[in-house]
């Protein structure tokens, strides 16, 4: 596809909706026709997010305002929960890229036991794809509606998955220690996230119960062919942006360190927004801020037979929404980094 699409970005007044936005309007096939938000509806973009004046952007509407026949693409930047049922009464012409977790897990029961209420839409789930792009591309490229992957999910699985695929860790024995920016939490009021709560310390949350658990433990179960259970524990830092994930892992038989950053080196060897630093270089969480790359870094641990993995990523970026315009990309046949070229900005 090579013309200019027509884009909604339903959500617009969240984090992942402002991203959006941001990328996409130096996209240069890009056209936003249309931006959602209930709560703001019949006000400018610039309302809400002063930063993003003066691009010439529609007013933000109601979903049930939205004319759907000029529309191309949707992008669903809504709360969990909520996004089931809008995406399942949408046009068949219109693609779609979910930024919620509404879609994600591909089994029902995993879905209710974790979400607190049965899925809304499983019929569609079926022909869902999981938007991972280095790792589900094919898929995703014939997909009409793709399940845009968590941020903790997307930091963790990357490093882990062709290391998992070609039997060089175990399965059986992995820990994930990740730290968040606030903006993970959304944009919502909440007392946990005022300034004077989260500044000067870190603190653990969703300790053993974590909705990306099991997202997790799904993608690494698919690379595996077998259940597998991680130990996952996020964090909350005092920042706006940024995931970094330490994983913990035990080698098999005579596997080094060094052989799993060469399997990963050659496993990521082309791709646009994967880096795999020199062996023994840890990433920073600034060195990717405001931009779609990964970051993963290997080290040898002092413990005989363990290495150490890190991911780090921007989480409204790669984490969110450059990730949904990555799968946009390849949905449509354009260049994978069309619209995400730009480099982090440092400091």
């Amino acid at each position: 596809m090579s013309e200019t699409v027509n884009i909604a970005i339903l959500g617009a007044s969240g984090y992942t909706g402002a991203e959006l936005v941001r990328l996409l309007v130096r996209h240069p096939r890009a056209r936003i026709v249309a931006l959602t938000a209930d709560r703001r509806a019949g006000q400018p973009m610039e309302a809400v997010f002063p930063h993003l004046g003066g691009l010439g952007l529609p007013t933000m509407v109601t979903i049930a305002e939205v004319d759907w026949s000029g529309v191309d693409v949707c992008f669903c930047a809504l709360p969990h929960g909520t996004t089931q049922e809008v995406i399942a009464g949408l046009p068949q012409h219109v693609k779609v890229v979910d930024l919620s977790a509404d879609f994600r897990l591909f089994d029902p029961e995993a879905y209710a036991q974790w979400y607190g209420h049965a899925h809304m839409a499983t019929d569609l789930q079926k022909s869902v794809a999981y938007g991972l792009t280095e790792i589900h591309r094919e898929k995703v490229k014939a997909a009409r509606v793709v399940a845009n992957p968590g941020c903790y999910p997307t930091a963790s699985q990357l490093p882990l998955i062709p290391l998992l695929e070609q039997g060089l860790v175990q399965a059986e024995d992995i820990i994930i220690d990740a730290k968040s920016g606030v903006s993970g939490a959304g944009r919502s009021a909440k007392e946990s996230n005022l300034f004077t709560e989260v500044t000067e310390g870190i603190h653990p949350y969703g300790v053993a119960s974590h909705r990306h658990s099991p997202e997790i433990e799904q993608g690494l179960g698919w690379a595996t062919g077998k259940d597998v259970v991680v130990n996952f524990t996020p964090h909350l830092m005092p920042m706006s942006r940024g995931i970094l994930s330490s994983i913990y892992v035990k080698l098999v038989g005579e596997t080094t360190a060094e052989d799993l950053h060469a399997a990963l080196v050659k496993r990521y060897a082309g791709e646009p927004f994967v880096r795999v630093l020199p062996f023994g270089t840890a990433p920073q969480t600034r060195f990717v801020r405001g931009s779609n790359f990964c970051l993963i870094g290997v080290f040898k641990d002092r413990v005989p037979g363990r290495a150490i993995l890190f991911g780090a990523i921007d989480n409204l970026v790669k984490g969110a929404s450059g990730q949904a315009i990555q799968n946009m990309n390849v949905m449509l046949g354009f260049p994978e980094d069309m619209g995400l070229e730009q480099q982090p900005l440092f400091p």
